[in-house]
Formats: C-alpha cells, sequence, structure tokens
C-alpha cells in the first residue's frame, strides 16, 4: 500500500473539475444524486458517541471498572452500548464489522469442507444430563423452565445438541466423512463477573465447528486442517497470534489447543520458549520447572486473549448418544468427533484492544466497518466551494471502485469544521480519510488522502486518489 501511494503522487494532473449545481435530495439516510447511485451519509447514521472521555461509563456507571482500552474507546465512539450486566447493544459499524469477520470465516471454514448449520439457543437438560454436564457446568448455565415445567438452558456451547442430530441419522455412511458442521450464534454463559465489555459477557457470538470422523487418525487430521484454517484467518486479519497447549476442561476429550492473541489485558497466563516456539497455558504447566518440555530451552511468561480454542473429543460424545456411522464392511462404528471454537465478538474487541492507540480505534483493515470517509468542507468557509468536488469525488469512487459500493461515507456535517471531523474519523479508525480543503480548489484539484493505518499523509490528484483506492480489498 505504501508503494502505491508512492506512485499516486507522481500521478499526471487532471484536467479542473467543472462545477454545478448541486440537486441533492435527502431520502431515509441517503443523500441523492440525480442521475447516482445513493450516497451514504454520517448525519443519519445511528451512532451515539461520548467523544470526551469523562462522558465514558460502564452499565453500574463506575469508571475504575473501565480497565480495558476495547472496551472505553468501543462506548467512547458508540461501537456498543450497555443494555445490562454482560451484555450490550452493538450498534450498526460493531455489526458492519461483525458480518465481514463471518464472512472470512466462512471463507476459511467452508475451505476446509465445513458445512453452516443452525441450532436451536434453547437446549433440554435431558441431552445436558446424558453427559453429566448439567450438573458439571455449575451455576455458569442459564437456566429456565417453559410453561410445562420442562428444563431447558441457553446454549454455552453445542457439543450435545450437534450429537444428538448426527446420531439421528441412521444410515449416515463412511463416505459422507470427514463431517464438518458449523454454525456462528448467539451463545450464553451466566458469568460470576462480566467486565472488559465484548472481552468477557454474558451474550456473545461464537463459531462453533463439530467434526466426525472415521477413525482416531482421521479425527486428528481434521483437526490440524481446522488448526490451519484458524492460522490462515488471524493472518488474514493481520493480528499476531499464539497456538498455545491447554486443559480440556468441561468440553473434555484428549487434546486441547488455545489460539491466544498476546496482550498485557489477557486473563490468561502463558509460558513460551523462543527457541522452539513451544507454548502452553499455565494450567497445564508446572510453573516450578522454568525449562520448557520440548527443546530444554528456558520458558518466559506472558499473558494472552483467548479468541479460539480447540478439542479432539474421541467419542465422548458420540458413545453416549450413539452417533454412529457405517463402515466399508456395513460394520456400525463409533464416530470420533471434535469441536473448535472462534470468539467473534470476542476477536473483534481483542483486535481493537491490540491494534488501537489510546484514543483512537484502528480495525483490521478487512473488518472496518467502511473503508472510506469523505470530508467536505465547513460551510460557509472559504473552502466552500470544493463541496461539490467532493461529492463528485464520492460518486465517481462509488461507480468506478465497484467493490467500495456501501464502503464510502460522506461525513456530511458540514456545520463542523474539517478539523473537528477528521478527530472523529481518526478515533472511528476508517482507513482512508480523504479532505476537500483548500489545495482542493487549486487547478487540477488535490485531495488530502490519510492512510489511517501508516499514518501518511498525503496528496493527490482524483486520477491518483481513484487508482489507490481500486487497489482496496474487501470481504
Amino acid at each position: 500500500m505504501e508503494g502505491l501511494l508512492t506512485r499516486c503522487r507522481t500521478l499526471s494532473a487532471l484536467a479542473p473539475c467543472s462545477l454545478h449545481q448541486s440537486r441533492d435530495i435527502t431520502h431515509k439516510g441517503y443523500r441523492c444524486a440525480p442521475g447516482r447511485g445513493r450516497r451514504l451519509v454520517l448525519s443519519h447514521m445511528f451512532q451515539p458517541q461520548n467523544l470526551r472521555e469523562d462522558q465514558v461509563l460502564p452499565l453500574d456507571g463506575r469508571a475504575s471498572d473501565l480497565a480495558c482500552k476495547s472496551q472505553r474507546l468501543m462506548l467512547q465512539v458508540g461501537l456498543i452500548h450497555p443494555a445490562s450486566p454482560g451484555c450490550y447493544h452493538l450498534m450498526p459499524y460493531t455489526v458492519r464489522a461483525m458480518e465481514k469477520l463471518v464472512r472470512v470465516i466462512d471463507q476459511e471454514m467452508q475451505a476446509i469442507g465445513g458445512q453452516k448449520i443452525n441450532m436451536p439457543s434453547l437446549s433440554p437438560a435431558e441431552l445436558w444430563r446424558a453427559t453429566s454436564r448439567w450438573d458439571l457446568m455449575g451455576r455458569e448455565l442459564l437456566r429456565l423452565r417453559d410453561r410445562h415445567g420442562k428444563e431447558y438452558c441457553l446454549g454455552p456451547t453445542h457439543e450435545e445438541a450437534v450429537t444428538a442430530l448426527v446420531a439421528s441419522q441412521k444410515k449416515l455412511s463412511y463416505k459422507q466423512l470427514p463431517l464438518l458442521l458449523y454454525q456462528v450464534t448467539r451463545k450464553f454463559r451466566d458469568e460470576p463477573r462480566p467486565r472488559f465489555g465484548l472481552l468477557r459477557g454474558r451474550e456473545f457470538y461464537m463459531k462453533d465447528m463439530y467434526t466426525f470422523d472415521a477413525s482416531s487418525e482421521a479425527a486428528q487430521e481434521t483437526y490440524g486442517l481446522v488448526c490451519d484454517a484458524y492460522c490462515r484467518l488471524f493472518d488474514r486479519l493481520g493480528l499476531r497470534w499464539m497456538k498455545a497447549r491447554a486443559d480440556v476442561g468441561s468440553i473434555g476429550g484428549t487434546m486441547s489447543h488455545e489460539f491466544q492473541l498476546p496482550v498485557d489485558i489477557g486473563e490468561d497466563r502463558l509460558v513460551v520458549c523462543p527457541s522452539c516456539h513451544f507454548s502452553a497455558n499455565t494450567e497445564i504447566v508446572d510453573l516450578s520447572q522454568k525449562i520448557c518440555p520440548d527443546c530444554q530451552g528456558p520458558l518466559s511468561e506472558t499473558k494472552g486473549i483467548e479468541v479460539g480454542h480447540t478439542f479432539y473429543l474421541g467419542t465422548k460424545y458420540s458413545s453416549i448418544f450413539n452417533a454412529h456411522f457405517n463402515n466399508a464392511h456395513g460394520e456400525s462404528l463409533l464416530c470420533e468427533m471434535g469441536c473448535y471454537g472462534l470468539g467473534v465478538t470476542r476477536i473483534l474487541a481483542a483486535a481493537i484492544e491490540v491494534l488501537s492507540t489510546e484514543d483512537c480505534i484502528r480495525w483490521p483493515r478487512l473488518l472496518a466497518p467502511y473503508q472510506v470517509c469523505v470530508i467536505p468542507p465547513k460551510k460557509g468557509s472559504k473552502e466552500a466551494a470544493a463541496t461539490e468536488l467532493a461529492e463528485q469525488l464520492y460518486d465517481d469512487v462509488t461507480e468506478a471502485v465497484p467493490q467500495l459500493r456501501g464502503e464510502v461515507l460522506l461525513d456530511d456535517r458540514t456545520h463542523l469544521t474539517i478539523g473537528n471531523r477528521l478527530k472523529d474519523a481518526n478515533k472511528l479508525g476508517y482507513p482512508f480519510v480523504i479532505i476537500a480543503g483548500k489545495r482542493a480548489l487549486e487547478d487540477p484539484a488535490h485531495f488530502e488522502v490519510w492512510s489511517q493505518n501508516t499514518g501518511e499523509v498525503v496528496f493527490l490528484t482524483k486520477e491518483g486518489v481513484m487508482e489507490l483506492l481500486t487497489a482496496v480489498h474487501v470481504v
């Protein structure tokens, strides 16, 4: 991207743009230009903001609970709004970012053969009693009864439900395996003390995949396949990650790994060997032993935010629910299983935690809610004549760069100065901010382009802007 910015600086100048009378029509959040598509304008966004830090408080009003940068910033710019302890309204920008993340997850899961399903959040108690997890999970389960006295929980995970589903297919053949089923849904957990915003809440979005194989060897091969997909996912998001050995916990099984983003606010303690890249959660390590078990090198300790978790389950669940398949000889055998989670809302918050400055949100480029913000001059200012140039640029970009349709926002709050709107844009973290200022009145017009992720500022003609934005990739 830096190289492209350099090339754009040397482009030949454009012919001056002609000005014309503006006859824009405002309708339902968009400003419509005659003969053009609708313009997406900031003034109609449902985006409550508390841009002064002393106005930002959590639900219970204790500013001391805002110990987490991502929580403070997301509340400050209106990405989330507290509803009840551990539960948040996700505002339009956040929903857009989450939908993009889900698209990336879908791409990676389907590339390895994943099939997307959707299971009920209400899970019957008898399924959980069959695996003893109704009692084992304790107060973490959110439980309820219907009007007939039947007990349910709001699922924090779906091992029981999916295994019962597969078991109901009595004629499952080895030719259908491996079977990789996944969903992206709301999950519920009765956290004793929710904190850190979306990093630890009572209601959250999660991608959970469940795999069914014909043998232990095949199941472990699938396990490696899914772990590799997770690695590609985090690489595509530009996040520094670690794959750490972990405890199987209440999920069970015989092998488990966590995908962690190293950060000081993280609640997990990890040990790492810089020599052989061994890493593990301290839950499974004897901390009195400071030597790596793989290479005998020294171990160092760090903290991380868990954003993914994988488990090799074997036949723990398939044996309880009789999830069988018929092999090539017609014999009925138990499926070998694995389960694989990704915290969708947690990945969003964790990415903001590790990428942002203390004052401004920075997104993984693929997940930015909008890629471009165009800022015209203040109404009545000396540069006001450049307003139509800014609007013309908006129209040209959205017409000529197909992947940016719906990705460009026009900050039409022209009662504010360019500086104030630039400050807001910086806080919200648009990857590109384009300003029609003094140099937009030159012949040819030059626009001020801020690349938020690199911190670079350049002046480009419309042709240069178009070439720069043509290279932007959107999921």
